[in-house]
Parts: structure tokens; C-alpha cells; sequence
């Protein structure tokens, strides 16, 4: 056994060297850090205990930017591949249906490319949208050529994580083990793989928001979105006031998303995945959830500059709803 150090110890040491000790990791730090954990340069115990200080500590917006860009530097994605938005989708949905699914479909259909990614089955008990594309007659992807012909098809990709980064996937999936959500969560929501000029992203916990847009102006992105939305997804709760953080851009901005209803509609008791594209074909329907859809769409709008205003968002995303094409998917 040697006594020379390992070469990864002094990131763990500077995350845990105790209250007056310890310090957040730089940019470059991170980034070193997370390039040995993606290129499998570290033990479990390392990474273990790596994940977890930061878990303790809580990530910094330099960190983040870090991290990210370590991905991105070992993705190798063709040019060829671009989309308009980024919709990343980690959180996965246990009250509510993923409208936002159907929101997603609506800008395809209308003609914006959109790149969807997430990661499935690391929390039991929740829908995602790798489970849905089935039943819509769409795939994910497993190749970056695969996500090149579905923008071009269908105007929507979906890349699991796996395709983003195999390690990512790994790590993201120890949460039964580890017994806490990692850093993992929310770098994926941020790496934007395509590039994409326009992101969007949800979170659960109201400090999370600000730390997201903060890692987004550190990465140049100038125009992004985080909703608090429902279940941690970027997803507008209709019947409750929402909080979003803006980058518009390249500037900071918060805002508070007023509710479209007055009261709050009742929770579903089971949750039928197939009431999606029945919704979506005009079967059936459902008030909580196309007002979800219509909420999120209009957020979309002023993100990517279609609309200057909440209520002309509303207004176009209510005729866009209107005017999908009812037999594209399924």
C-alpha cells in the first residue's frame, strides 16, 4: 500500500476540511475535478465523499459552471445537430401528468426545434418523459445522428443522459444508495448539449432558481428560464402563483408568474399516462391540464421573444394549443 497521494484527495480536502477550513471549489477546480470523475480517475470512497460534501455544502454557481463544462468538453456532438430550445426534464412527475410534454409537442409542431433530455427510474413512484415517448410514436435517441434526424422529422429530440455522459447516468442513479439527490441533478439540467440559443429548466427548492440562472451567465447562455414549477419540473402550476428566474439577455431577472386560476383544482387520484395523447388528439380533456399546457407554452414565448407580454403569451399559446395538428403523434 502506498502513502503517496492520490491525485484526486485535494478536492475532497478542500470541500471538507471542516466550517473554517473548507471552501467552495473554483471554476477551474471543478471542472479539474470533474474530468477524473468522468474519465473514472477516482475510487467510489472518493466519489462517494466527493457527492456528498457538496450535497452538505451546497453547490456554488462556480462549481456548477465548472462541472458543466467538463461535459461538455468529453461530449464530442457533431455541428450538424442544433435545436432552438433546451428543455431539460430530470425531476419526473407523481401529482400530476408531464404537461409540459405536451407543451414541448406544441412548439414542434409549430415549427421550433426542441431538445429534450433527462434521465428515468432514479426516483420510484414517478413518470418521465423517456416512458411517454412510446405511445407518441417517438424514440430516444442513442446516437447524436439519431437526434439530428428527429429534430429534422419530427421538430423534437429526446437525449437520455446516457447518450449525454455514461458516467453522468451512473452517478445520477446511486440516490437509492447515497439516500440524497447529488450535484448530478442539477448539472445535467444545465449542460444544454445542442447549444441551443433558448433553455429551459425547473426546479423544486426555491434556492435552487437563482443558483441556475447565476451558472447560466457564467456559461454565456443569454437567454434561459427556471420555473418552480410542479414536482421540480418546468411545468406552470395553473391555479398557483410561480416563481421564475430569468437570464434575458445576458441580465438577471426575477418574476412572479400570476396564477391563471382562482382556486385550486382538485389532485388526480390515479394518473393515466395515456390521457396525454388522447389530450392531445382532442379525446379527451382535462382543465387543470391544458391550462398547464397552454401556462407553459406562454412562458416559452416570452423566452424565446415571441410574445413581450403575459398576456399576449397567453394569447398566442392559447391559439397555438388550439391549432396543433391533433393527428401528428400517436
Amino acid at each position: 500500500m502506498t502513502n503517496t497521494e492520490h491525485p484526486f484527495a485535494p478536492f475532497v480536502r478542500i470541500l471538507g476540511k471542516g466550517k473554517k477550513g473548507s471552501r467552495s471549489l473554483t471554476a477551474e477546480e471543478a471542472q479539474q475535478a470533474m474530468s477524473m470523475i468522468l474519465d473514472h480517475q477516482v475510487t467510489p470512497e472518493q466519489l462517494g465523499a466527493f457527492l456528498m460534501l457538496l450535497r452538505v455544502k451546497e453547490e456554488s454557481p462556480e462549481e456548477l459552471s465548472g462541472f458543466v463544462n467538463a461535459v461538455r468538453e468529453q461530449m464530442r456532438t457533431p455541428p450538424p445537430v442544433q435545436a432552438d430550445l433546451d428543455w431539460s426534464t430530470y425531476a419526473g412527475k407523481k401529482r400530476h401528468l408531464p404537461w409540459y410534454f405536451l407543451a414541448a409537442l406544441t412548439l414542434a409542431d409549430s415549427g421550433v426545434k426542441v431538445c429534450m433530455h433527462g434521465a428515468r427510474g432514479h426516483t420510484p413512484g414517478r413518470i418521465y418523459v423517456e416512458d411517454l415517448l412510446g405511445q407518441f410514436g417517438l424514440k430516444a435517441a442513442r446516437s447524436w445522428f439519431d437526434a439530428e434526424l428527429d429534430l429534422n422529422e419530427t421538430g423534437l429530440c429526446y437525449l437520455p443522459l446516457e447518450l449525454i455522459s455514461p458516467e453522468l447516468a451512473r452517478i445520477i442513479n446511486l440516490r437509492p444508495i447515497l439516500g440524497l439527490r447529488s450535484p448530478v441533478h442539477t448539472l445535467s439540467r444545465l449542460i444544454n448539449p445542442l447549444d441551443a440559443p433558448y433553455r429551459i429548466d425547473g426546479v423544486f427548492h426555491p434556492a435552487y432558481g437563482p443558483m441556475h440562472q447565476q451558472t447560466a451567465q457564467l456559461l454565456g447562455q443569454s437567454d434561459s428560464v427556471t420555473i418552480r414549477g410542479d414536482g421540480g419540473e418546468a411545468e406552470i402550476r395553473p391555479d398557483a402563483d410561480c416563481t421564475l428566474q430569468w437570464v434575458k439577455q445576458g441580465e438577471y431577472e426575477d418574476q412572479v408568474w400570476p396564477r391563471l386560476l382562482s382556486k385550486r383544482l382538485t389532485r388526480p387520484d390515479n394518473l393515466d399516462p395515456s390521457d396525454l395523447l388522447a389530450i392531445w388528439k382532442g379525446e379527451k380533456s382535462c382543465e387543470y391540464g391544458e391550462h398547464a399546457v397552454t401556462e407553459t407554452l406562454a412562458v416559452c414565448l416570452v423566452l424565446m421573444r415571441k410574445a413581450d407580454s403575459i398576456e399576449t403569451a397567453r394569447e398566442r399559446s392559447l391559439t397555438l394549443w388550439q391549432q396543433r395538428n391533433r393527428e401528428r403523434y400517436g
